[in-house]
């Protein structure tokens, strides 16, 4: 008997939603190669919802609606990747989805974005320092990252951990609200 109050095996799938369904089959199936594994149309002409096998028994869905609102940076989302302006999003918001790939598959794996026209960061290597990067792929550094956007700016990211954790991981405090909830 598990101590643990459910059972979770990981992500069934994270849903967003997207201006251009096609674009995006065009872009997480053609691009990023990830398999569209369910597609449906939702009653009353309310819109799309299609998933895709992102990898590990995981799956990325997206919503298509007619009517859906355009996107707000800094709200909805970043609106930019994180070398190119602030990361900060609103509370209750999805933020960025990172992707597990294998840390030696970094280069390649940007190398292969930027031939297909997407746009990338830097590889970031991220230690524990004052600002929590290096420059080269060291023995502090717990996850390398590649960020990237899709056509609707979601933010995206290719990220491998390179070490495993321990409690010397887990020593910040959590910090509450600033301000009072309305």
């Amino acid at each position: 008997m598990s101590d643990k109050p459910f059972e979770l095996g990981g992500v069934n799938h994270l849903a967003l939603v997207c201006r251009d369904m096609a674009a995006t089959v065009a872009f997480y199936e053609g691009v990023l190669g990830m398999p569209l594994i369910k597609t449906i149309e939702l009653p009353f002409d309310l819109g799309q919802h299609f998933f895709f096998d992102c990898g590990g028994g995981d799956s990325l869905a997206f919503f298509w609606f007619p009517d859906a609102e355009e996107p707000q940076e800094g709200i909805s989302g970043p609106g930019c990747r994180p070398d190119r302006g602030r990361l900060t999003s609103a509370i209750g918001s999805m933020n960025h989805v990172a992707f597990q790939v294998p840390p030696e598959k970094l280069e390649e794996y940007q190398a292969k974005l930027r031939a297909a026209g997407v746009e990338t960061s830097e590889i970031a290597n991220h230690d524990d320092s004052e600002y929590g990067l290096s420059e080269a792929w060291t023995e502090d550094t717990f996850v390398r990252s590649l960020y990237f956007q899709d056509p609707d700016g979601i933010l995206l990211e290719f990220a491998a951990w390179t070490r495993g954790f321990g409690p010397g991981d887990t020593t910040h405090v959590p910090k509450g609200a600033v301000r009072p909830a309305p």
